[in-house]
């Protein structure tokens, strides 16, 4: 199976333009071979907002609204699953940093991000539908937003739930995600796709260096700082199914949760 992460730079608050600079890249990916593409965090809208009138502005439902509705129709055109993060508005208003997932067949599912990052506490709500691994047949993929890769839970809880591939939506501007991914991919024995932004929105500046690890901690593709691009690599799916380190150890059965603080 190939997947691979798609390196964009989203302009602010115009969703339009946005959706054709995905377009472009997701079919690139597709014309590679990748059967799983990884889009941004916020692919649709930009990151660095105002004020809450700029969100409500561009945000949209989930799976009704309009950016929902263009990457179903693109999944479907190219034969590919896609996992995007876009701004979510519910159906009382509410407003969520949230991933979507769609395949050839429609609507997947979603996620809202829990641990949000700095200012993004002023526009958004923490997400409280938990974290979920969508079987899409071919793989088990789970899915966390950007600063989740922070907290060590995250990644543990989707490899328990029994994720194979965990999709990472983000807009990094710390430095620590590119190094610290392998090792989340390590200790779950999972894939991790994190497809980050690049570019600079009022004074804030995106890392690029988007990232796909492997059950090994091997890096197998790793974008620029500063360019548009997609990464495309075959991985290995049996790998991330066997989690026995050696044959006395596996790293699920040596947990001792009883000894840990939750």
């Amino acid at each position: 199976m190939k997947v691979a992460y798609a390196q964009m730079e989203p302009l602010l608050l115009e969703p339009e333009k946005n959706y054709s600079g995905a377009e472009r890249l997701v079919k690139e990916a597709a014309e590679k071979g990748a059967k799983l593409v990884v889009l941004p965090e916020l692919f649709d809208t930009g990151y660095n907002f105002e004020n809450k009138e700029e969100v409500e502005s561009v945000a949209g439902q989930i799976p009704d609204g309009p950016t929902t509705e263009f990457l179903i129709e693109l999944a479907r055109s190219l034969d590919v699953f896609i996992v995007a993060g876009t701004a979510e508005k519910d159906e009382r208003g509410g407003l969520y940093n949230s991933a979507v997932m769609v395949g050839p067949r429609g609507y997947i599912g979603k996620y809202r991000k829990i641990h949000l990052f700095y200012r993004e506490k002023l526009f958004f709500q923490p997400g409280n539908l938990g974290f979920h691994v969508f079987n899409i047949g071919i793989a088990k993929v789970g899915v966390m937003i950007c600063f989740d890769w922070f907290f060590p839970e995250s990644a543990r809880t989707l490899a328990l739930k029994g994720a194979e591939i965990i999709a990472h939506p983000s807009n990094l501007v710390m430095p620590y995600a590119p190094r610290a991914m392998p090792i989340r991919a390590l200790e779950n024995r999972v894939y991790t796709i994190t497809a980050n932004r690049i570019g600079e929105e009022r004074g804030l500046r995106f890392i690029g260096k988007s990232t796909i690890a492997s059950p090994k901690a091997e890096v197998l593709a790793m974008g620029s700082e500063d360019s548009e691009e997609v990464g495309v690599v075959e991985i290995n799916l049996e790998v991330a199914r066997e989690k026995r380190i050696n044959e006395m150890n596996d790293v699920f059965k040596d947990r001792r949760p009883e000894h840990y603080i939750i």
